[in-house]
This record gives structure tokens, C-alpha cells and sequence, in this order.
């Protein structure tokens, strides 16, 4: 399990102040309806990020992260994947999330994803830097998105599940890794059970073999989930992991 739907991430090193999100919905190119939430930070040429959620989908703690990513000037943009199967009312903490996640497919994310890029481009923003972090399963669709023809500055996976296929894929994570095209931030937790330690080294001789700048870390003790509010005993590590990302984006802003 990743996070709670009463979890909240880490504050960033830096904290603006009045930037709001709001709840939007997009359309796919196959006529899908999704959720998405979107935070701007009012900066001129801000880089972009969307953000992809765990396995539950689009909750609070992806609404406060882009809250939070647009507070330190990176206009971002969090997506739900259940428009097919759930459609796009609000949902609480009972939403059985697993039935939508079993019948999700990576072609129809992918499309998806392309609706996403458009809305964030729309306006100027094709001229912007655009970013993907995920988690947990977010996360390893991060690694899936790679492949494609997204044009994408980078790539940040937090805890990315690397050895099992999602449907629709050619292959795991790691099977797709050395095809990856874009710079890669992988953060993983050194205690996390469900991720071994030889899969994170497996994936960055991936990442050799694609060519690509790429930096994966492992946070020794730091389990699944660790980038979490809640975790007192990992805040070192998740401030850490703040400041990786930031300079990650900082180091490819200017990438298209």
C-alpha cells in the first residue's frame, strides 16, 4: 500500500504563499473523461510537472503535492486514472480502488497522458520544461512514460514497483528500462520489502544501457512510502529527497 488518503507530503524546503489549486476535468482523444487538479505558481515560464498518483488514484495527498510543487514555482498538474471504469465524481476515503486498477490498461493511461501534456502546453506552455513524478504504481508508470514520444525534460519515480507488468505493456519496468529517452530521478526506500535492493540496481544498469543521465538513490531504513508528512523519523530523508528534486528540475529546465 502507498498512501493513505489521509496522508499529506513533506513541505518543501521553500514555501511560497497564496497558491490554490482546482479541480478540472479533461478529455482524451478516445473520449474519456478524467479528474485532474491543477496549481499554478503565477511565475513566467515556470517549469511543469503531472504528477501520478498510487494505485488509489486521485486523492488529497496529490491535490496538497501540487499545492506544494507550485509553491516553489513548478505549475503542476495530478491526474486520475479511473475516468473509464469509476468515472469523475468526488470520492472519499471508502473508495474501493483495486476493481478500476485491475481493469486499467497502459495504451488507454498513455492517451491519457496526451491530454493531459495538451492542457498544461496550451497558452505558452509548449515552450515549457514538463516533468513527471509518480508513486508506487505512479511510479512505475513514470518508468512506462519514459518510452514514449512525450517530449519530456525528466523523470522523477519514487518507489517504482520494477518487476511486474502492467496490462497492456511490453514487459516490466525494468523489461522497458533501457529504452527509457529521458533524464531519470529514481528515489527508493532501502527498507522498502516490496522492492528489492537487486531490482534498484537492475534498473540503474538500465538506464546505463539507454544512455541517459540518470541518479537513483536508496534511502537506507527508509521504507515504502517514506516521503510522508506522518514519518517524523524520515523527515531527513524526505527533505533530502526535496531538494534532489528541485535541483533536478532546476539542472533540466531548459530541456524540451
Amino acid at each position: 500500500m502507498c498512501y493513505e488518503f489521509t496522508d499529506r507530503p513533506p513541505l518543501p524546503p521553500i514555501s511560497g504563499g497564496a497558491v490554490q489549486g482546482h479541480d478540472i476535468e479533461l478529455t482524451a482523444a478516445d473520449g474519456n473523461r478524467f479528474m485532474a487538479y491543477e496549481a499554478r505558481s503565477g511565475m513566467a515560464n515556470a517549469p511543469q510537472i503531472i504528477i501520478y498518483p498510487d494505485v488509489r488514484g486521485l486523492h488529497p495527498f496529490y491535490k496538497d503535492l501540487a499545492v506544494r510543487f507550485a509553491e516553489v514555482g513548478v505549475n503542476a498538474l495530478a491526474i486520475d486514472y479511473f475516468g473509464r471504469t469509476a468515472g469523475t465524481n468526488a470520492r472519499d476515503e471508502s473508495f474501493e480502488f483495486m476493481p478500476h486498477v485491475q481493469q486499467m490498461q497502459l495504451p488507454q493511461f498513455f492517451e491519457d497522458v496526451r491530454a493531459a501534456l495538451a492542457h498544461l502546453r496550451q497558452n505558452g506552455g509548449a515552450e515549457r520544461a514538463t516533468f513527471v513524478v509518480g508513486f508506487c504504481m505512479g511510479g512505475s508508470l513514470t518508468l512506462y512514460s519514459g518510452s514514449q514520444d512525450f517530449g519530456l525534460a525528466g523523470l522523477i519515480a519514487f518507489y517504482a514497483g520494477l518487476s511486474r507488468p502492467r496490462p497492456g505493456a511490453k514487459g516490466t519496468p525494468l523489461d522497458v528500462a533501457d529504452q527509457i529517452r529521458y533524464a531519470v530521478l529514481g528515489l527508493f526506500g532501502g527498507a522498502d520489502q516490496g522492492i528489492p535492493a537487486s531490482d534498484v540496481a537492475t534498473l540503474d544498469a538500465q538506464l546505463d544501457k539507454a544512455g541517459v543521465e540518470h541518479d537513483v538513490i536508496s534511502y537506507p531504513g527508509a521504507p515504502h512510502s517514506f516521503f510522508d508528512r506522518k514519518y517524523a523519523e524520515f523527515a531527513e530523508q524526505s527533505a533530502d529527497a526535496w531538494q534532489r528534486i528541485l535541483h533536478f528540475i532546476a539542472a533540466h529546465n531548459a530541456s524540451a
